[in-house]
């Protein structure tokens, strides 16, 4: 087996480029793996999970696709594709075995407040919306994971599980809703923090903050040297090591680039701002208990998904709505203006300029996003919250997100709106580009990258155990096997403090 040691005095085995949810999670699984692994962590910016991790920075849905519809396509002949919709679900039950695991280990102390019980509710209105959610419905609940949905076009049970929702509407108006209770809410950014504080106990992995990567090249003896600048006293130092992780949100892109790996050549690119309207009045946060989806406007990226959301954020109860989409050239929130400009290069010029002849409808909706007034942005609300008051809303800014353009048939670009890992041909660096559901999979994005960077490790008998102790589906599908999630999701259910409700595969809810 080959070793995944540095043989190089004083260098680290491993570095992570980016103090972010992905960092943290692939640094506690191979410190799980092989302990006595020397990890280096590299951020930018003064503390841990400032940017796409952060609370106000991401939707904190634990993405379960019980209320995302824009992860059940419907095809041309009007069925719903589920596909993705499994997948998703199936990677939230994978990051939750983790996440019990590192607890019940005490291996990571979490806040009370990192996950919380909240309902998952999908909500549309027109005639043709309610019938895509009804088929939706059906097709969801033929598959195991999604056994407990709730589905409603009664009026007087629609108020129940959204009050706000369903206040002073047309009783003549077409509605429906679906329902999950065992939906969550996740503070990723506390979780990010703890996992971190966690590895670098004693020691053990060291974090460097307030420092970034200006460049890596691959080495003729096979290392990668990065060099590294302490943005506080100006510093400037070299660091080699065998493996090199780029998990740094929209600045994974840039790094990426200048790694010069041929399986970077034809990425690009696509900014895509966010901004949410935050609720000051307490007594109507209150009376909100559950994330409701809607459906996205035609030509908006997936990211903008209207929902009004009921947020735990370190320990005090929140309301968004939104998120409002905008256009800006910086990849990452606190980062330069010239990151799109000098994202651009030879190899990447076409597919980015044919991504975007081809999304011109996208365009267009940014541009309109961006030159929304404040009462736009109420009157897009009152879809979801009719009584909603301009005095009780605040205009807060979300986190940053980079669209990943690729090469796509005959050199043309093709834009991607899910998350993109790209692994060296030798395993040597691995970049994690894109965005949602991101943190909510990271678990299972990790493990991918385990396997295709580190596969010998991975098939060792040592390195098995291992993952199937951390992760007791481990190379199982919960979709095929019902009786295994139902017996995983009870664990996790009650080592994390959620509802039970959903875990016996002989319980199902219907319509309502």
């Amino acid at each position: 087996m080959n070793s995944i040691k540095t043989n190089l005095a004083n260098n680290p085995d491993v570095i992570l480029i980016g103090a972010g949810i992905m960092s943290a999670t692939l640094g506690t699984l191979l410190k799980e793996l092989e302990p006595d692994l020397k990890i280096e962590v590299y951020e930018r910016l003064d503390v841990a999970a400032a940017e796409s991790s952060d609370a106000w920075n991401n939707a904190g849905t634990g993405h379960s696709a019980f209320c995302e519809l824009n992860y059940t396509p419907e095809r041309p002949d009007g069925t719903i594709d589920i596909t993705k919709a499994v997948k998703i679900a199936e990677s939230f039950e994978v990051s939750k075995q983790f996440w019990s695991y590192l607890i019940e280990k005490n291996q990571v102390k979490l806040p009370d407040f990192f996950i919380n019980s909240i309902p998952h509710i999908s909500f549309v209105w027109g005639d043709k919306n309610v019938e895509f959610l009804k088929k939706r419905y059906d097709a969801l609940t033929g598959c195991h994971l999604f056994k407990g949905m709730q589905y409603s076009e009664n009026a007087r049970q629609l108020k129940e599980w959204m009050p706000l929702v369903m206040e002073d509407r047309d009783p003549k108006e077409v509605l429906a809703a679906t329902r999950m209770e065992i939906g969550t809410d996740v503070n990723f950014g506390a979780l990010t923090r703890r996992m971190l504080e966690r590895l670098g106990r004693d020691g053990e992995v060291k974090q460097y903050f307030g420092h970034e990567v200006r460049n890596l090249k691959k080495t003729s003896n096979g290392y990668w040297r990065i060099k590294v600048k302490d943005l506080a006293t100006g510093d400037k130092r070299k660091v080699y090591t065998k493996f090199v992780f780029i998990g740094a949100g929209g600045g994974s892109l840039p790094l990426l680039l200048k790694s010069d790996i041929p399986e970077g050549d034809g990425y690009g690119g696509f900014p895509v701002s966010g901004q949410w309207l935050r609720c000051i009045n307490p007594d109507i946060i209150e009376r909100h208990k559950a994330k409701v989806y809607g459906k996205a406007s035609v030509g908006s990226p997936p990211m903008s998904v209207p929902h009004l959301d009921s947020r735990f954020i370190n320990g005090k109860k929140e309301l968004l709505f939104g998120p409002y989409a905008g256009f800006t050239t910086k990849f990452l929130k606190k980062g330069s203006f010239l990151d799109l400009a000098l994202s651009i290069r030879p190899d990447n010029l076409r597919p980015m300029i044919s991504a975007g002849l081809k999304n011109i409808p996208l365009t267009q909706y940014l541009i309109n996003q961006v030159r929304q007034e404040p009462e736009d942005r109420m009157a897009a609300l009152r879809d979801y919250y009719p009584d909603a008051k301009d005095e009780d809303w605040k205009l807060e800014v979300a986190g940053q997100r980079v669209q990943v353009i690729k090469k796509g048939p005959e050199g043309g670009g093709v834009l991607e709106f899910g998350t993109e890992m790209v692994c060296a041909s030798d395993g040597s660096l691995a970049a994690l580009l894109g965005a949602s559901p991101g943190a909510s999979t990271a678990v299972s994005i990790m493990l991918e990258l385990l396997k295709r960077c580190f596969p010998e490790q991975v098939q060792s008998p040592e390195w098995q155990a291992k993952l199937k102790q951390m992760i007791p589906s481990y190379n199982q599908s919960l979709a095929q096997n019902a009786e295994l999630l139902y017996e995983v999701r009870a664990w996790t259910s009650a080592t994390l403090g959620l509802p039970r409700i959903g875990t016996n595969y002989k319980q199902e809810a219907g319509k309502v």
